[in-house]
């Protein structure tokens, strides 16, 4: 066999072989144990800079809404008074504490908010977020609602 021929044949092994072992972003799972992550594919552990985060997949190409403003100044379910000028947001089950990112698949822009009420009560909506962080995320300002991608980033004991 020929050099060419042997380099070929190899190169196109590693193809093969390659195509196996790749996957997509979303199917990689990370499990969190005291800033080492482990990743469930490789079976490696990775040390990370304190200052970077890895997010937990929750919920992909869910409905999100927000706040009108009538609800300024009202006590949300966590106790905390409502303000559409903060980062915050309502979901039905996460802990009030938690901070999850929410990203417009549409733009690819995302906002970081802390969970402190209850709610959407509107069927088919999974988060509501307040009025300042939507629109930092909204590519169209007029719609009441957006389709988002939700990560947990941080959730409280």
């Amino acid at each position: 066999m020929s050099l060419a021929t042997k380099i070929t044949s190899f190169i196109a092994l590693l193809i093969l072989i390659s195509s196996f072992t790749t996957s997509k972003k979303a199917a990689c799972k990370t499990v969190i144990l005291n800033n080492k992550y482990k990743d469930s594919i490789l079976s490696d552990t990775i040390h990370l800079d304190s200052s970077l985060t890895t997010y937990i997949p929750y919920k992909e190409s869910v409905h999100a809404s927000y706040y009108h403003d009538k609800f300024n100044g009202r006590k949300t379910a966590s106790g905390d008074k409502f303000n559409n000028d903060l980062y915050t947001a309502a979901h039905k089950t996460l802990k009030f504490g938690t901070k999850v990112k929410v990203t417009n698949i549409v733009n690819d822009s995302s906002v970081i908010v802390t969970i402190n009420d209850r709610g959407p009560f509107v069927k088919g909506r999974e988060i509501d977020l307040s009025k300042k962080a939507f629109m930092e995320i909204a590519k169209y300002k007029h719609r009441g609602f957006l389709i988002v991608n939700i990560e947990i980033l941080e959730e409280p004991l």
